[in-house]
């Protein structure tokens, strides 16, 4: 199962979204720069690792070969894939070829080096449609599943847990069904922070923006063709706040 990997951020008002592709075993996705040697390559080689360069730098995450292939005119992907080839064993990219995105341009002055990683625990399923009865996402169940980030993704693992998301609600903030949500473990939010919330009364939990308007809370979901819930506020449980999501490639 490929799974593309998104870090959401809010910090200063910014919301701010880097992706990195993870392969239901290990995260690769360690982005650098290069310097004067890529002169020495061909112009077409030249072309592919600027584009690769530019695309990470400007999405977050390295192009797949078909995107590759479209900004270099090139009609045939392995041409590209040829091409990349090249470019590894001449050491200006290192790939790993059993995940989609698997890129990365070596940077100059650190080479091939790798960071280390850190295990975050599944623990279970979210729903991200209309809430489902589930066990209670507490932060100290025991673990299903591990994932592993590389710690320029998420310095420490420290209150963090995963859950699998279950359902269409939050598509528009690309998300759905069968993607994977990294959060941490809190008790509140900032408004329009995407939350995990456990209803108390029904012991159902959701994935949904929070929204406090006076003595009820607005979870409004990601999709237009569904509503918001509004819910007591003193029927809410703020169990931790999104911080990565990992996503299924179709």
């Amino acid at each position: 199962m490929w799974l593309r990997l998104v870090l959401r951020t809010c910090e200063m008002g910014l919301d701010i979204e880097h992706s990195f592709t993870y392969n239901g075993d290990r995260l690769v996705c360690h982005l650098g720069t290069t310097g004067g040697e890529q002169m020495a390559l061909s112009e077409r080689r030249r072309t592919i690792l600027s584009f690769i360069q530019r695309f990470s730098r400007e999405n977050g995450y390295p192009p797949t070969v078909r995107e590759i292939a479209e900004a270099a005119g090139i009609s045939s992907t392995s041409v590209v894939n040829y091409h990349l080839n090249v470019l590894q064993e001449e050491g200006y990219i290192i790939r790993d070829r059993e995940v989609a995105r698997g890129l990365r341009v070596v940077d100059a002055q650190e080479g091939a080096s790798t960071l280390s990683t850190i295990d975050i625990p599944l623990l279970g399923v979210i729903s991200a449609g209309m809430p489902i009865p589930v066990p209670d996402v507490a932060y100290e169940q025991p673990a299903q599943d591990v994932i592993q980030l590389t710690r320029d993704i998420v310095s420490d693992s420290e209150r963090l847990y995963a859950l699998r998301v279950k359902g269409q609600s939050m598509i528009d903030a690309l998300i759905g069904d069968g993607d994977i949500v990294v959060l941490r473990h809190q008790r509140d939010a900032e408004n329009g922070d995407m939350v995990a919330i456990w209803l108390r009364d029904e012991k159902e939990t959701t994935l949904k923006r929070l929204y406090r308007e006076g003595d009820r809370v607005r979870l409004q979901p990601a999709n237009l063709s569904m509503d918001p819930i509004y819910v007591p506020a003193s029927n809410v449980e703020i169990q931790g706040k999104v911080v990565v999501v990992i996503r299924r490639d179709p």
